[in-house]
């Protein structure tokens, strides 16, 4: 329903105590998204995709039990209108590593939950099943020693208590290659096996060397992860390879993964350019492409495939020389800020003259049906741009007159003109395309447009100048410029594939340097790269990391590194274990980084400790992913514990994230409850 991570847990009984056992739909919500007096379970990225998924919680005493049939009662309601489908379950080790472990070890989960994953496949096998399919993706990771046994042991289990008329397994990896896990996957007794040839395409030629005989094999020839046609003559060579080596009846054509990252029908794409659109495939254009292959390509498809794909490849939109002449004229020191953190502090205080423990907010304020209705208006000629440009100067204006209200220290415009801290800059950005109907889940019922990056991209007018000014105008505080980090508008959206990420995310960070500096003209000091996406973009295994973490952060300097020392920059990040990285989020250099925080109640904060990162930092306080309003009292003893981590006076006071999905009567009391709480921290440190 909400998650699919959620329903697992959901399934096995894994309930947290704080919440009623009762398995409810309240209470399943409940899980989701907290209650008034109890948080609700963290959230994060599932794995490297723009999707959030619910952290499970296992605790010690747990029992385990079938608490929710939902796989059962979809499968029946599908064969019930003559439909046979292939049910698909989140394995139980991805389901119990990727979970929060409380006082228990994962091993003994294992144990609890393992029952009740037979009397599902027990009771699919009962009700017709053929297959049922198991999703392993933390095959992809790098394992450690516990993790591989946990796999042997737990499939051992299944083995054991296999019947006649169970469904068959296929195992399912997906984002990543198999790599040194490619021989576990395979003595783990299942009936078949997925294969991510896009993402793992190094898997492909050691899998059908090693497959068992009778072994069934998918193979993910279709990218499930991005908008892109599919090279059907390189897909098509490799399905007649395998056929060759195992026959067609042990193969099967697939999806590199769920279809759930892309958007539903191209169809649908009324006002993308002809030439563009002709490149492109969504979740139906994918299931069309799976049937071409698996039941033979016709000639005149074929070259048409080739015809498109060449067209692309030679298409004056995708390549800009200007862009390409300035890429190739970037020097070493444009990567650097003039002078260290210790030095340019001072002088940014000079003008700031912030307290301790100042405030702020990440940039977003809540949108209302009334800027929603207006900018739908806007779109379809209903309202002149006069009329909205005057409601987004009272939109600002509010946003101001309440931080100032509140005592809020650094303030922000609050983004009325923005529906997306992605898509607003895609906008003005050449290189980018916007669609109508390019929908994705981001979590729950939260949806997301990613644009589509197809060339070279560069700015052709300042983005954001006019706004974050007219915002200035109106206080004597400073205002936070507000931008969208260059490896963050490159990974929010779907990617061009035909040149490295590490060229794109160049050229993006080139046009947001442009921007940095017009800010800085227009007299902004505090200017916020966001760059969320900077753990999730990484590599999924660390061996790879080094590579990408010294383009990505390469990238951010590029794009904040051409300002004063007088100028302050920030930067945000979300959905990280920071433990791992810490010294690439030194490396990046900004002057404040503002993290999510709230949801894990600051256990991100190790990572910050014993001066392992020397500048300042704003650990979420308010978790803006709930309705719950935090009180004051919480947030000073959330302040209290990151004084253990944190030196005070390198502390900054923010909530987790934008504002812009909770509604105003939320944000009133949550920030003002924030702003008290910290002047208490601060009253406390002047007696």
């Amino acid at each position: 329903m909400y998650d699919h991570v959620l329903d697992a847990a959901w399934m096995v009984g894994a309930i947290p105590e704080r919440f009623n056992p009762e398995p409810s739909l309240s209470n399943y919500f409940a899980m989701a998204r907290g209650l008034k007096e109890q948080p609700p379970l963290e959230m994060t990225k599932w794995f490297d995709t723009n999707y959030h998924y619910l952290v499970p919680e296992f605790e010690a005493g747990m029992r385990y039990s079938l608490t929710d049939p939902k796989v059962l009662n979809e499968f029946k309601e599908a064969l019930a209108q003559g439909i046979h489908t292939r049910p698909v379950l989140l394995g139980p080790v991805t389901l119990v590593w990727l979970g929060r472990h409380i006082k228990v070890e994962p091993e003994d989960v294992l144990a609890g939950i393992l029952p009740v994953y037979v009397q599902v496949l027990d009771s699919l096998g009962e009700l017709g099943a053929q297959w049922v399919q198991m999703d392993e993706p933390l095959l992809g990771l790098e394992l450690s020693p516990r993790q591989v046994e946990s796999f042997r042991q737990s499939y051992a289990y299944l083995a054991q208590h296999r019947k006649p008329h169970w469904p068959r397994c296929l195992l399912a990896n997906y984002f990543s290659p198999l790599r040194e896990n490619l021989g576990l996957a395979l003595e783990l007794g299942c009936q078949g096996l997925h294969l991510d040839l896009v993402r793992g395409a190094e898997d492909f030629e050691p899998a059908l060397a090693e497959v068992p005989s009778g072994m069934v094999l998918s193979l993910g020839l279709v990218d499930g992860r991005n908008v892109w046609r599919t090279d059907l003559a390189k897909a098509q060579a490799l399905l007649e390879k395998a056929q060759a080596r195992l026959g067609t009846d042990l193969l099967e054509v697939a999806p590199s993964c769920s279809l759930l990252y892309v958007p539903y029908d191209l169809r649908l794409e009324t006002q993308l350019d002809p030439r563009l659109k002709s490149w492109l495939a969504f979740s139906v254009q994918k299931l069309d492409e799976l049937t071409l292959l698996a039941q033979g390509i016709p000639p005149e498809v074929r070259a048409e495939s080739q015809r498109s794909l060449e067209e692309r490849r030679n298409s004056p939109v995708v390549q800009n020389p200007e862009v390409r002449r300035r890429l190739a004229q970037i020097r070493p020191e444009d990567y650097q800020r003039r002078s260290p953190f210790d030095k340019r502090w001072p002088r940014q205080q000079e003008h700031l003259r912030l307290p301790t423990f100042p405030t702020t907010t990440i940039g977003s304020f809540p949108q209302t049906a009334e800027l929603r209705l207006a900018r739908a208006a806007l779109r379809e000629k209903r309202l002149s741009e006069e009329a909205y440009q005057s409601l987004l100067r009272e939109q600002i204006a509010q946003a101001i007159d309440f931080q100032e209200e509140i005592e809020l220290d650094v303030l922000v415009h609050g983004e009325p003109e923005r529906s997306d801290m992605v898509e607003y800059f895609a906008e003005q950005l050449e290189g980018f395309a916007i669609t109508q109907h390019g929908w994705v889940q981001s979590y729950g019922s939260r949806a997301v447009k990613p644009p589509i990056i197809y060339g070279d991209v560069h700015r052709s007018a300042p983005m954001t100048v006019h706004w974050i000014g007219y915002a200035q105008s109106l206080t004597s505080k400073p205002v936070k410029g507000m931008l969208t980090g260059p490896l963050t508008l490159m990974k929010w959206s779907f990617v061009r594939d035909d040149q490295p990420l590490q060229d794109t995310c160049t050229q993006i960070a080139l046009a947001l340097r442009d921007e940095v500096k017009d800010l800085e003209a227009a007299g902004i000091r505090v200017i916020q790269v966001d760059e969320p996406a900077l753990r999730e973009a990484a590599p999924l295994r660390p061996k790879d990391w080094p590579e990408y973490f010294d383009w990505a952060v390469k990238c951010f300097r590029l794009a904040t590194s051409g300002v004063a020392d007088a100028t302050q920059i920030h930067s945000h990040m979300c959905y990280s274990d920071f433990n791992s990285i810490i010294s690439y989020i030194a490396a990046m250099d900004a002057d404040v980084i503002s993290i999510e925080a709230a949801r894990s109640q600051m256990e991100l904060l190790e990572a910050f400790g014993e001066g392992r990162y020397p500048n300042h930092i704003g650990p979420g306080v308010y978790d803006i992913h709930s309705p719950r309003i935090p009180s004051v009292e919480e947030i000073i003893q959330l302040l209290k514990k990151i004084e253990r981590y944190i030196p005070l006076e390198k502390i900054w006071v923010n909530p987790d994230c934008g504002l812009k999905t909770r509604s105003w009567a939320e944000v009133r009391v949550a920030l003002k409850n924030m702003v008290l709480a910290a002047q208490a921290m601060r009253a406390r440190g002047e007696q």
